[in-house]
């Protein structure tokens, strides 16, 4: 036999190293479902507050609605005392129920359109009639037939006008 030795290189590896190549694969693994899982959470995170945006936003359209809806049928209420207040301005009873329905038109947001002497808006005015009148400017209103009402920025009921020519 021979006393032959053939030299081997063998580097040395720590054992960090070995336990880093064997669990590498894992972690990228874990990564990548960690960003997938946070990626799906984001996400039905915006679609949740999105949907809570929307129901408050439809709550209050139809909360709007309903309120819309009441204020269009008290609107004659408000035309039988405007038409009692003028056969009978100086009735004491007549005057207070004409404050009480001002007062909760105005508690609710609900605005009297202003017409004598305005010039015409078709927005929130419906001309009836066009009148002569040489001591006026043409499209300003003389007269009001009917008063117009607001909610808000949305118009209830134009108000019907006579505007001088």
């Amino acid at each position: 036999m021979s006393d032959d030795k053939k030299e081997v290189n063998v580097e040395p590896v720590s054992v960090e190293d070995a336990v880093t190549e064997q669990v590498a694969p894992e972690v990228d693994a874990m990564e990548a479902k960690y960003a997938e899982l946070n990626d799906k959470y984001l996400r039905l995170a915006a679609e949740l507050e999105n949907t809570r945006r929307r129901a408050a936003l439809d709550a209050e359209s139809r909360a709007r609605n309903r309120a819309m809806s009441v204020a269009e049928k008290i609107l004659p209420v408000m035309d039988a005392v405007d038409a009692a207040l003028k056969l009978a301005p100086n009735d004491e009873g007549i005057q207070t129920m004409a404050r009480a329905l001002e007062s909760a038109f105005e508690q609710i947001g609900i605005t009297r359109i202003k017409s004598l002497g305005e010039v015409l808006n078709p927005m929130h005015h419906n001309a009836i009639q066009v009148v002569e009148c040489p001591d006026k400017k043409s499209n300003i209103i003389i007269d009001e037939m009917q008063p117009g009402y607001l909610f808000g920025d949305t118009i209830l009921r134009t108000a019907m006008v006579v505007v001088a020519k």
